[in-house]
């Protein structure tokens, strides 16, 4: 474990705004499921649907503060090492023929960036899937959400849950790892202490921080880690 992660304490968990209790349907029709995300628009609720099986989830303060953190890091990570991502956000991911699908709390494209460079519309169906999927588990497991994403492809999910947990799809099933296949030259534990901070630090001085650290400490493992 490194320093960092020994040095701080736990910090206190955010104080719950709203509770996020998932409304779960069965034998949906996916024209009905097509139908609500269209309808709901870019309200804050997540459908995860899984043949048939349609779970409503609404979402938290809480939830948005961290994994809009999450997302920060992983942006402002990728900006100093200068590697190419595509940042996909919510973005609706499906497959008919799966009768799948979902909205990520936040997903990116790194290795498979250049495959869809340029691309406004994502066909997932012929496009490879994000390389990297980001949940928020604040009062609910996304456990039932990972049958989806390994039914989609998603190579790599981080979930964090008061601690961050790296998970690599391996036979068709999500496996915990103690390191990132999208980023394998990053302490998983430091990634957690600066998570964990945003309960008590600013975010601007925080990410300066973070960008600092990067830049010490991460950036030359990354210069000798590229072939």
């Amino acid at each position: 474990m490194s320093v960092l992660a020994q040095a701080r304490p736990r910090a206190e968990p955010i104080p719950e705004i709203a509770t996020e209790e998932p409304l779960v349907l069965e034998n949906v029709r996916w024209s009905t499921y097509q139908a609500l995300l269209k309808d709901l628009g870019d309200r804050p609720i997540h459908l995860t649907y899984d043949q048939g099986r349609l779970e409503i989830m609404t979402l938290s303060a809480t939830h948005e503060i961290l994994k809009k953190w999450i997302g920060r890091l992983i942006e402002n990570l990728s900006a100093e090492l200068d590697l190419d991502i595509k940042s996909l956000g919510s973005t609706t991911i499906s497959r008919k023929e799966l009768k799948r699908g979902l909205e990520p709390d936040e997903c990116y494209y790194i290795g498979n960036e250049p495959l869809v460079r340029g691309k406004m519309k994502i066909n997932f169906k012929k496009d490879p899937p994000p390389d990297l999927a980001v949940e928020v588990d604040v009062s609910r497991s996304s456990s039932s959400r990972q049958s989806v994403y390994a039914a989609l492809g998603v190579p790599e999910m981080w979930r964090y849950d008061e601690h961050l947990h790296v998970l690599h799809l391996q036979g068709g099933k999500y496996v915990e790892r103690n390191h990132s296949l999208s980023f394998p030259f990053l302490p998983m534990p430091d990634m957690e202490g600066f998570i964990d901070q945003i309960r008590e630090v600013r975010e601007t001085a925080l990410i300066r921080s973070f960008r600092r650290w990067v830049q010490k400490e991460i950036l030359p493992k990354y210069k000798s880690h590229k072939p």
